[in-house]
């Protein structure tokens, strides 16, 4: 899994729903999805006179819960990997393309 990689959340409440990989935190095994897992998260004011406000946060999934979506099939897919020309290259499971 790579960061701006489209994906899809095949569990929990955002099933279903697919958007574009902001980061991927490899040491803790979770992945931040643009759009999805959204939650509010209320702020105090930085200087005295200014109101505190309400931000909607993107929180991390753990990575076991969202699958690429391969660019030449549109399905979503497990990744594999194969060496070409002492190259490792990312391809899809049920079509063969090179993601």
């Amino acid at each position: 899994m790579k960061k701006g990689d489209t994906v899809k959340i095949i569990t929990g409440k955002d099933a279903g729903k697919s958007g574009k990989v902001l980061r991927v935190d490899k040491k803790t095994g979770r992945v931040a999805v643009e759009g999805v897992n959204m939650y509010k998260k209320h702020t105090r004011a930085k200087r005295q006179g200014e109101k505190g406000e309400v931000v909607t946060v993107t929180r991390p999934l753990d990575i076991s819960n969202v699958l690429v979506v391969c660019s030449s099939c549109n399905k979503a897919v497990r990744e594999a990997y194969r060496v070409d020309d002492e190259k490792k290259i990312r391809y899809c499971r049920k079509c063969g393309a090179v993601m």
